[in-house]
């Protein structure tokens, strides 16, 4: 295991790298460098944690790769004031950089073992400001009334063929801003910017392209399993 001085080198290039790459907002920096990589990712890929790659973390999910994580987070523009939603916790890195910008994040992933090992890097890392729930991503949060404007930002981690899900949309503030992957290959994926002017109305930008999983409907059968059955995604 990498000891503490090596750890802190890496992430010390890793944002030097991000600045060079174009990311400036030194919040989204510095929330970058206060989230430990190291302890998101598999125990065999820890030297792999500070390079900027995506890793697998197992049941064919990545965390994504830092720069992802900044343009991301960096184009959301979320404030301290702002409840976000991500769709796809996954690993949980996101939703941790997320949470050091926010007041509040829900986080929702359908692979239940994947969110219990995120929510004991949450706990371990004492962010009490995540709110987690294994669900169908694409039918938004559901137990907030009237499932309408709820969210200041939308953040999905998972691309969708064609128009995002009605129920995010619905769940979006006015004003409100979601960034997500939208096409049907990974080969001809694109990072989209909605901007939700009025209740019918969207301002829509594309970033740049991207490779990611894409966005599945339901809970899979194994999400009955704990993480210890589940061992290899942290071997």
């Amino acid at each position: 295991m990498p000891d503490i001085a090596e750890i802190d080198n890496r992430k010390i290039r890793l944002i030097i790298h991000l600045r060079q790459a174009g990311i400036t907002n030194t919040d989204v920096l510095s929330a970058i460098e206060r989230t430990p990589r190291d302890l998101f990712v598999p125990h065999h890929f820890e030297t792999h944690a500070y390079e900027d790659q995506a890793v697998p973390i197992g049941l064919g999910q990545t965390i994504s790769q830092p720069y992802i994580v900044a343009t991301m987070t960096d184009v959301l523009q979320v404030e301290k004031s702002h409840s976000v939603l991500e769709i796809g916790t996954g690993s949980g890195y996101q939703a941790a950089v997320l949470s050091r910008l926010c007041r509040r994040v829900y986080t929702i992933e359908r692979h239940r073992p994947l969110l219990e090992l995120a929510e004991k890097r949450f706990n371990d890392l004492k962010l009490r400001n995540i709110t987690s729930l294994a669900a169908d991503g694409m039918k938004g949060w559901p137990s907030i009334p009237g499932n309408e404007n709820s969210f200041d930002r939308i953040i999905v981690t998972a691309s969708v063929d064609g128009d995002p899900p009605v129920a995010l949309m619905a769940q979006l503030k006015p004003g409100g801003i979601m960034v997500i992957p939208v096409g049907s290959q990974a080969q001809n994926q694109m990072l989209r910017r909605y901007k939700k002017e009025s209740e019918d109305v969207y301002a829509v930008q594309d970033l740049f392209p991207v490779r990611f999983v894409p966005l599945l409907p339901d809970v899979p059968r194994h999400n009955s399993y704990s993480s210890s059955d589940l061992e290899e995604l942290t071997a």
